[in-house]
């Protein structure tokens, strides 16, 4: 039996938010704000901006549209706020992945193939579906290279 993109999908977002979590529940609470190097994004850098971009991927799958501020103020000043809130963004991005979940399930094979133009171009449906699963394995090698620096990667 095949599986559809939605099925796969919810099916995996969850366990990759979870891995995220835990790859920023490995540095020292010290450290999860740090900018390694002075040059590299902080752990809660990437972790806000997973929690933000789940709840965006909702809300764009939603209406079929770019529903974000071309100029990204709103976003940025949340992730600001994000960033040092770690209660605030661990709650926001089980809250948003969530959200994700429920819609990637229900959602209609044949809008998967609508695009939506984005500020860098054009997007599917599917792409937006798919991203934030992307973004959070990417930002947990991230976050997990940063634990291999201060020798907390297990």
């Amino acid at each position: 039996m095949s599986q559809t993109l939605q099925s796969f999908l919810a099916g995996q977002m969850a366990g990759v938010a979870d891995e995220l979590v835990a790859a920023l529940n490995r540095l020292p609470a010290d450290k999860r704000t740090i900018v390694p190097m002075g040059k590299a994004r902080s752990a809660m850098h990437q972790m806000a901006e997973c929690a933000l971009l789940a709840g965006a991927s909702v809300d764009m799958l939603v209406a079929k549209a770019w529903t974000m501020s071309d100029d990204f103020t709103e976003y940025e000043t949340a992730k600001a706020k994000l960033e040092v809130d770690e209660a605030a963004c661990l709650a926001l991005l089980k809250e948003n992945v969530a959200k994700l979940v429920e819609t990637i399930k229900s959602y209609p094979t044949e809008d998967l193939d609508v695009t939506i133009p984005m500020p860098w171009g054009p997007q599917t449906c599917a792409e937006v579906a798919a991203y934030s699963y992307w973004n959070m394995y990417y930002h947990q090698g991230q976050i997990n290279y940063i634990a291999s620096m201060y020798g907390c990667l297990d």
